[in-house]
């Protein structure tokens, strides 16, 4: 990967990483794995287990559907059971299905939005939590959304939202267990194409409109007027996942090109 990379960072870490089989969340876990990391690829796709096999470095997979609490559970505790603890949690699984205004929602899809990108961190953040007062401390990052303001999604940015009040809300409870609760809040990124795209049922003609203009907004919303690589919404998440953040706690960190969401 390009970028800045810094050797034996993670040592002796075991880190789980969410949503690994694709896109932010796989280039999270490959690198933490270059640097040193022992981690643990996470994802429902059963191609995270190819995506795992193929990094240099100390790594496993795990299939499970982390918007069950039963999958967030299993998760922490196949970690823990392989690798004997873990040490950081980086919670990517999330991402909006659809692109549309709110009142052409449906309700099963307001649902199905919350599911996707709230369940999963509330239900990863509190099975590991055992694991970390085990190991003494630990750090759990979020990846969030500066969707938080922005239009055609609605239900998504509330999920979004929840993620920024878990990561605040929970990093002020665990402090005092030496657990740090960080949070990243990715704008526009470029990423390679998915394999399991984020809307099985595919865009109708006015979803792909309406989609334009939200990748509009959100290049117009950023000062840089442009979307981030991948690799530039790696470093943060990273960074934060770190010693090198060590007195981080309770922050959401805005990684959109200046705009704050």
């Amino acid at each position: 990967m390009s970028g800045f990379h810094f050797p034996d960072r993670f040592s002796g870490k075991v880190i789980v990483v969410t949503g690994a089989a694709q896109g932010i969340g796989r280039a999270v876990a490959t690198r933490a794995a270059e640097e040193g990391g022992t981690v643990l690829f996470v994802d429902r796709a059963e191609f995270v287990a190819e995506i795992a096999a193929a990094v240099d470095g100390k790594a496993a997979a795990f299939n499970a559907d982390l918007e069950t609490y039963e999958g967030a559970g299993a998760a922490m505790q196949f970690a823990a059971e392989i690798f004997g603890h873990i040490d950081i949690l980086i919670n990517n699984v999330g991402g909006a299905i659809r692109m549309r205004p709110y009142a052409e929602f449906e309700p099963q899809q307001i649902d199905a939005e919350i599911r996707r990108s709230l369940m999963p961190t509330l239900y990863c953040c509190h099975a590991v939590i055992p694991h970390l007062f085990a190991r003494g401390g630990g750090a759990i990052v979020n990846v969030s959304s500066n969707a938080t303001r922005g239009i055609h999604r609605m239900p998504y940015s509330a999920a979004k939202g929840g993620v920024n009040a878990i990561t605040q809300s929970l990093a002020m409870e665990l402090a005092d267990r030496n657990i740090r609760v960080v949070a990243t809040a990715p704008g526009g990124t470029d990423a390679p194409p998915r394999r399991i795209p984020r809307n099985a049922a595919g865009d109708n003609a006015a979803e792909k409109g309406w989609m334009a203009e939200v990748a509009q907004q959100v290049t117009d919303s950023s000062f840089m007027k442009r979307y981030a690589t991948i690799e530039e919404q790696v470093a943060p998440i990273l960074f934060l996942a770190s010693d090198e953040a060590s007195y981080i706690t309770g922050s959401v960190l805005p990684v959109a090109g200046g705009d704050l969401g």
